[in-house]
């Protein structure tokens, strides 16, 4: 087996992202939410033998010394990346460097990146050692595919945390499980990664943790799971067993995943992550309005009140960030009020609202190509990183209400909710709701240092740097300190965020103006279509 020279390169996320939160990570000495988890579990299956280094271009710049250090280029990730990839493949080349391609990105749009000279598409557990194989046998270019839904995830190794710079990060992030039972329209999970969730073993995902936890990484931990309760079963085996890691460890990480509604559905299940130390959960909420969660194949949302699950979640001392969608068939011309009330009466202070975006490989994309609606440009990323993700360059496709009346809807969604009085508000109302009484409200534990340097960052920065919100982020704090101090820690998180999404929403405002008014004068004209079926 010959040694190789493999840099990976983690490709930039375009800057206008909701989730390119860089003024908050700066608040908090951070420079990056989180590393390339896919990048450097793929390190860990290379072999032993051949060097590796990381490139995040997020937190760094890829330099000429490590072009030159090169052999090969492994890169890839998802569509916020597109523009990037594309330029680290050019980059590459003109060095006569060859560069292999993964990731979802390249797995669902594989014509995108038919510049590079590999493509490793699909679970890199169930095609990358053939890869390997060919190129030790000297191969230089080829498409190599995995077979679907069929990685043993039990046999991923334990990613290349070695190779980060912790400080650089918000969170680290580590993957319990892959794939979820639903068949939302919208969503590219389920024909990326099935809908039979796999999971890891205990011993494994505990090995894992114990990596980190030798390496000296304390603080937040992400699940990046698309949704950690998809295999009940599983997860209720797993969740005592890190529970007890977390408890003889004094607590040393703080956890936050992903997960569906239902979850509120289980006490059991909560009290479960309580324990386990969870402060936060992701959940795709997408609409109140049952007409559009049926059509859209979201049925599991209609089968509870989804404020009053918001709740039972926040019961358990974790609070909740949600996901919303503007622009289905289905929706009428009430879904601003709709969903702004939603959102006050949940108490959701970070809600992710986007336009609907049609990604490569979905159903939804399906079944708009067959209808003649889909613009032909739908699966790729715009180079200007300006109209970064759904939030302002959605709507990739004819839609059924008048484009401009949809663009106006969203907007108001996001004047309202991102206001500073109504943001604060929905977080002092949280900080009164969350029930901090578990293993998730310990003040002091393993990552206590950790916590002190954080928190004193960010109220130096809110004081003295950025002083926009600090007296409404100063009243907050005090309020909840002295009402429900165990909560003071996911306050403070939700505070933080603002730094971000406060200037992030006018931002997100001022470019859809600018398409409202090209549509009403005439300027804006409808891309080309994919052919219908």
């Amino acid at each position: 087996m010959s040694q190789c020279n493999v840099l990976l390169v983690y490709p930039r996320f375009n800057s206008g992202s909701f989730w390119n939160y860089g003024a908050t990570c700066e608040l908090v000495g951070a420079k990056y939410p989180a590393p390339p988890l896919g990048l450097i579990t793929v390190a860990a299956m290379l072999p032993d033998d051949w060097s590796v280094r990381l490139v995040d271009r997020n937190t760094g710049s890829l330099t000429s010394d490590d072009l030159a250090w090169a052999d090969m280029i492994m890169t890839g990730g998802m569509l916020p990346q597109q523009a990037d990839c594309l330029a680290v493949i050019r980059r590459a080349q003109d060095k006569g460097i060859p560069v292999v391609v993964g990731g979802p990105d390249a797995t669902s749009s594989p014509e995108v990146y038919e510049a590079a000279d590999f493509l490793v598409l699909g679970e890199a557990e169930g095609i990358l050692e053939t890869f390997v194989s060919a190129w030790n046998e000297g191969a230089r270019n080829g498409r190599f595919t995995a077979e679907k839904f069929k990685a043993d995830v039990s046999s991923s190794p334990i990613p290349r945390f070695d190779l980060l710079k912790f400080d650089d990060y918000v969170q680290i992030g580590v993957q319990y499980s892959r794939g979820c039972p639903f068949t939302c329209e919208f969503c590219d999970i389920i024909e990326l990664y099935g809908r039979v969730p796999r999971t890891k073993t205990n011993a494994q995902m505990l090995a894992e943790l114990d990596r980190l936890y030798e390496l000296g990484y304390r603080g937040h931990v992400d699940f990046v799971d698309d949704n950690l309760i998809g295999n009940k079963k599983a997860v209720k085996m797993f969740l005592p067993e890190l529970a007890a890691w977390q408890k003889d460890k004094s607590y040393p990480f703080e956890m936050s995943t992903e997960a569906s509604l239902n979850l509120a559905d289980d006490e059991a299940l909560l009290k479960m992550m309580q324990d386990a130390g969870y402060f936060s959960v992701f959940i795709g909420i997408e609409s109140p309005d049952p007409d559009v969660l049926v059509a859209t194949r979201k049925k599991q949302n209609t089968r509870r009140n989804i404020a009053e699950s918001v709740h039972k979640i926040y019961d358990a001392g974790i609070f909740v960030l949600a996901g919303f969608i503007v622009g289905f068939d289905e929706e009428s011309d009430k879904v601003a009020d709709e969903i702004s009330a939603l959102i006050e009466e949940a108490a959701i202070p970070v809600a992710m609202t986007g336009l609907l975006y049609a990604l490569p490989n979905t159903q939804l994309t399906r079944r708009l190509a067959k209808e003649g609606r889909l613009h032909a440009d739908f699966g790729t990323d715009d180079p200007d990183t300006e109209h970064g993700d759904q939030c302002t360059a959605g709507l990739n496709f004819t839609t059924v209400r008048p484009r401009d009346q949809i663009l106006n809807d969203f907007k108001q969604v996001i004047d309202r909710v991102y206001s500073p009085e109504a943001y604060f508000g929905r977080v002092r109302k949280v900080a009164s709701m969350l029930k901090m009484n578990g293993a998730n409200g310990a003040v002091f534990g393993a990552g206590f240092m950790h916590d002190i340097k954080q928190v004193s960052q960010l109220l130096w920065g809110i004081t003295f740097k950025d002083t926009t919100y600090r007296w409404q982020i100063w009243k907050t704090i005090l309020r909840t300190a002295f009402t429900n101090f165990r909560a003071l820690k996911p306050v403070l998180m939700m505070l933080a965020l603002y730094v971000h999404l406060g200037p992030f929403s006018r931002f997100v405002v001022a470019q859809i103006d600018k398409q409202i008014v090209e549509i009403e004068k005439g300027q804006w004209e409808q891309p080309a279509l994919v052919a219908a079926e």
